[in-house]
């Protein structure tokens, strides 16, 4: 395994939630130099200085401020990605086993999530000092906890010719067995009955945060593949793991500005998103006012007037970075006959007459300048036209923030799925673009 192969699945075991991959990217910006802002005080900024701000925790955006005026370029990806996450009451029982109530979070394959080891982990809320500060605990269990069990092929003689599933009652992830006397759901010694099986989640929840449950006022948890990620292939050029979508993307986006020059012209900044799974249309998604809020508050502490916030957007340039759809040896036909992008071939332009991704003619010209202008490899991407395809953030930032846009990304197999697979290369190939448009 690579070196650059090795970095991306670290960063990806690190991040199992959104708020961890705020936190993980949090870590990384204050060691490359950045210094914290916050949303709810006032800012000061220098020339030459850099910066980061988080949006209730899931959603962060940092910004280099250049000596001297010149250029605006974004960056922007998503932090978040298809799970499960917990209802609240999550417990149930049905013949003596402990199921947690679950609803889906964005579009996943369903079957790729069936019988593997998950584990827990997101965000508790505990009882505070006063209602409108409660205590924020962030939890990663970083151990098999749940599965979510199939049924065998003896008695769904035709799983394999239908096997549809309800996201109700097909996926329930199994967390206990009450049936063995005297053991309960915490490891405890009481007496095994109804009693010590109701509220089952939330009495083991409390005993691993050493917390009373009574004080447990919500939480946002999620199921995730335990099992880390790796590289396969003869030759170890390909990369199998969870969360490749979109975390591929954040990764590229803070080498990027971690490599911005401070010493250099304009401002440069990456905002990654939460919710883009789920529309983005949140206080923290792109769908929000906070990118433009952020560069409003930006130009003013750097004392811009607004309307050079309003030129520079108009001469800026965005780069949307999401993974693609790379071709699917086994289902060829379900691409484009001409434009489509092969593992291993080099970042994805991103295109589509609909808008779903951003883009102009101009746009594909300028990266592609940047690409040759540094030899990276580089392909193309377009939706069959009579397949509606996917979307990306890019048209919804860019029509809150109107300026030029450009949607690239890797190109990956089995997109929404537990486990996808993609080729190292093609990484390589998006992190040196990305280094390269914020040098200017």
């Amino acid at each position: 395994m690579n070196v650059e192969t090795e970095e991306l699945l670290d960063f990806i075991a690190e991040c199992p939630t959104p708020f961890h991959t705020v936190q993980a990217s949090a870590t990384r910006l204050r060691l490359a130099g950045f210094a914290e802002l916050s949303l709810t005080e006032p800012w000061e900024l220098r020339r030459g200085g850099k910066y980061f701000v988080t949006v209730y925790d899931s959603t962060l955006l940092a910004f280099v401020v250049g000596e001297t005026e010149g250029p605006l370029r974004i960056t922007a990806a998503h932090t978040d990605f298809p799970c499960f996450r917990i209802k609240p009451q999550a417990s149930i029982v049905k013949e003596k086993c402990g199921l947690l109530n679950v609803e889906k979070y964005g579009g996943l394959i369903l079957r790729s999530w069936l019988d593997r080891p998950l584990s827990l982990a997101g965000k508790v809320v505990l009882r505070g000092e006063d209602a409108f500060n409660p205590e924020i605990r962030l939890v990663d269990f970083e151990r098999p906890l749940v599965t979510i069990p199939s049924l065998a092929i003896h008695m769904d003689r035709e799983v394999n010719d239908e096997g549809k599933l309800n996201a109700q009652t097909d996926m329930l992830p199994l967390a206990a067995a009450f049936a063995a006397a005297g053991k309960t759901a915490d490891g405890g010694e009481e007496e095994a009955g109804e009693d010590s099986e109701k509220e089952f989640f939330t009495k083991w929840l409390a005993a691993e945060l050493e917390a009373s449950a009574q004080d447990i006022l919500s939480y946002e948890l999620s199921a995730y593949p335990v099992e880390h990620g790796c590289a396969l292939g003869l030759r170890a050029e390909l990369v199998s793991s969870p969360r490749l979508d979109n975390l591929t993307s954040v990764q590229a986006c803070l080498d990027g500005i971690c490599a911005a020059d401070a010493a250099g012209r304009g401002l440069s900044l990456t905002a990654l998103f939460d919710n883009e799974e789920v529309g983005s249309n949140t206080k923290q998604g792109a769908g929000s006012a906070v990118l433009m809020q952020v560069l409003e508050r930006s130009y003013a502490a750097l004392e811009l007037p607004k309307e050079q916030l309003f030129t520079d957007i108009a001469a800026g340039f965005m780069l949307s970075v999401d993974v693609a759809h790379a071709v699917h040896p086994n289902h060829v036909d379900k691409a484009d006959p001409v434009v489509h992008p092969v593992l291993g071939g080099g970042l994805v332009i991103k295109q589509a007459a609909s808008q779903s991704y951003a883009g102009d003619a101009e746009a594909v010209a300028i990266v592609r300048g940047l690409c040759e202008d540094e030899d990276i490899a580089w392909q193309q991407f377009v939706n069959r036209s009579d397949s509606r395809g996917g979307s990306t953030l890019g048209s919804i930032a860019s029509a809150l923030v109107p300026m030029r846009t450009m949607d690239v990304g890797v190109p990956i197999l089995s997109m929404h799925s537990a486990r996808e697979t993609m080729a190292g290369a093609d990484q390589q190939a998006l992190v040196r673009l990305l280094q390269r448009f914020y040098r200017g």
